[in-house]
C-alpha cells in the first residue's frame, strides 16, 4: 500500500521507535491518574475502565493528528492581556492545558485528602457508583495529555522529510503502538499502585506536580509576564527524574522492612 511507502526508509523507522517511546514515557502520569481513579470502582469493572481510558487516549491523539491544522490554530492570541504589572495573552491551547492541571490538582489533592482523613465509607460508596463518573473524568484528561503528546509528535516527525501523509501515518503507529503497550502493562501498574498505599501517595504527588507544570506550560503559552519575569515552563525530565527517584527509595525501604522482619521471624 502507498501510505507503507514511507517504511521503507531507516530514518521512518527510528522516528516510529523514538516516538513511540517518548508516547510511552509521556502516558506514564495518564496511567497512573487512570490506576488511581478505576480503583475508585467495582474490580470486576476496573480493567474496562482502564482500556476504556486509554482506549479513548488514543482516539484523542488520532483525531487530533487529523486536525493538525486546527491544533496549530488554537495557539493563536484569542485575548491579549496587558496591565501596568503584567502582561501576556490568552490561546485555546493555554485555556485548556491550564483547566486540566487545575482539575488534576483539584483530583489529586481531594483524593490525598479521602486517603489521609480515612474516608472509607464515601470510598465504599463511590466504587459502585462512579463508573461512568470515572470514565468522564479520564476522558477529560485525556484531552489534554492528548494536546501534549501530539505537540510532541509533531515537534519530532519533519513533514518536510516524510510528506505530509508519511509523517502522519508514523504518528499514528507510534500512537497505537504505545497505547497497545500501555494496555497491556496497565493491570500490573495499577494492581502495584493501588496495592501499596505508600507508592498511591507518590503517584498522586506525581500528579500534584504534573498539574502545577501544566498551569506553568499554559502560562508559558501565552507568554505571561509578572512584574517584567516571563513564566517558564518546568523540563519534564525533572518530574520523572524526581518520581523515579522517590519510588527508588521506596523500594529500597521496602526491601529493608522485608528482610527486618524475616530476620526478626529467626
Amino acid at each position: 500500500m502507498e501510505f507503507l511507502e514511507v517504511f521503507s526508509s531507516a530514518n521512518a523507522w527510528f522516528a516510529l521507535l523514538t516516538l513511540t517511546f517518548l508516547e510511552i514515557v509521556l502516558g506514564i502520569d495518564n496511567i497512573v491518574f487512570i490506576s488511581i481513579v478505576s480503583n475508585r470502582i467495582d474490580p470486576k469493572d476496573q480493567r474496562k475502565v482502564r482500556n476504556t481510558g486509554l482506549f479513548l487516549a488514543m482516539i484523542f491523539r488520532i483525531a487530533l493528528l487529523f486536525g493538525i491544522r486546527w491544533v496549530v490554530q488554537l495557539n493563536q492570541p484569542l485575548v491579549n492581556l496587558e496591565w501596568s504589572w503584567f502582561h501576556g495573552y490568552i490561546t485555546g491551547q493555554s485555556i485548556i492545558i491550564f483547566l486540566g492541571g487545575l482539575f488534576l490538582l483539584y483530583k489529586s489533592v481531594s483524593e490525598i485528602h479521602h486517603k489521609i482523613e480515612g474516608d472509607e465509607e464515601m470510598h465504599l460508596s463511590a466504587k459502585t457508583t462512579s463508573l461512568w463518573g470515572s470514565v468522564f473524568q479520564i476522558a477529560l484528561l485525556n484531552i489534554v495529555f492528548s494536546f501534549d503528546s501530539i505537540l510532541t509528535a509533531v515537534g519530532l516527525v519533519s513533514f518536510k522529510e516524510f510528506g505530509n501523509t508519511g509523517a502522519l501515518v508514523i504518528m499514528i503507529f507510534a500512537v497505537i503502538i504505545s497505547i497497545a503497550i500501555m494496555m497491556l502493562f496497565s493491570g500490573p501498574v495499577s494492581r502495584f499502585v493501588n496495592g501499596h498505599p505508600t507508592i498511591q501517595i507518590l503517584g498522586l504527588s506525581f500528579l500534584i506536580l504534573i498539574g502545577v507544570m501544566l498551569l506553568a506550560e499554559a502560562s508559558h503559552m501565552g507568554h505571561f509576564s509578572l512584574f517584567g519575569q516571563e513564566v517558564g515552563t518546568i523540563p519534564k525530565g525533572y518530574l520523572y527524574f524526581a518520581i523515579f527517584f522517590s519510588l527508588m527509595v521506596e523500594f529500597f525501604n521496602t526491601k529493608m522492612k522485608k528482610n527486618a522482619g524475616s530476620s526478626g521471624e529467626q
